[in-house]
């Protein structure tokens, strides 16, 4: 006797899978959370590192109740992006030169956007997926979640601790990360912790972009060949 079909899945129940419920709830957290951040540094700080913590468990949920969705793994990234750039567009403000930041946010939806465009016209189901680039540390960072976590969490934490310490608008990056890491304290070993994972981070999304951008250039070049 033949099997009955499984009922298709419906849009709503795609929308209601728990890692996209968790993504919703990330959302959330960052506009309160930007919406009080030069008002309330403290509350900002807990809510939008909360939110980041998020993704971790949004991932964990995705797995563990096979709820793995193209438009969760797209609301992640573009969550993931939006609060980073939020983050950095206020730093723009706080520090001069606010250009450096900027410029950090450029590289980052640049870099973030060329991986996912150039993963879509591969067919490959995952941005993740780079077993078959030659980079050994691009591959590391996608490869070993410990890496790419620790890499992440200094990025965000550097942002955080930048976010908190400067007195006012006049100061300059430089200055205010040179006198802390002077100081022999918890905080300058954070700095210094999270400052190479930050290191990491900005030389991967280099990488990242000049993978992604030679695998488009191959993809035309490969196209018109074929015609």
């Amino acid at each position: 006797m033949a099997k009955k079909p499984e009922p298709r899945t419906s849009k709503l129940s795609v929308y209601l899978y728990i890692p996209n419920i968790i993504g919703y709830i990330r959302v959330l957290l960052n506009c309160v959370a930007f919406s009080l951040c030069l008002t309330n540094k403290i509350l900002f700080s807990i809510l939008y590192f909360f939110s980041f913590v998020c993704d971790a468990v949004d991932g964990w949920c995705a797995r563990r109740f096979n709820q793995v969705s193209t438009f969760g793994a797209v609301l992640d990234m573009v969550t993931d992006r939006i609060s980073t750039a939020c983050l950095l567009v206020v730093l723009s403000q706080v520090y001069k030169p606010g250009l450096i930041f900027v410029s950090l946010l450029a590289l980052d939806i640049a870099s973030h956007w060329l991986q996912m465009y150039s993963t879509f016209l591969l067919g490959k189901a995952s941005h993740k997926d780079v077993k078959d680039s030659s980079n050994w540390l691009f591959k590391a960072y996608y490869g070993n979640r410990m890496f790419m976590a620790y890499c992440c969490v200094s990025c965000e934490v550097l942002y955080l601790i930048l976010f908190y310490l400067p007195k006012n608008q006049t100061e300059t990056l430089v200055d205010v990360l040179s006198s802390n890491l002077q100081k022999i304290s918890l905080l300058s070993f954070l700095i210094g912790a999270s400052l190479f994972g930050w290191a990491i981070k900005q030389v991967i999304n280099v990488i990242q972009m000049k993978t992604a951008a030679d695998m488009c250039v191959l993809y035309d070049i490969d196209k018109k060949h074929k015609h």
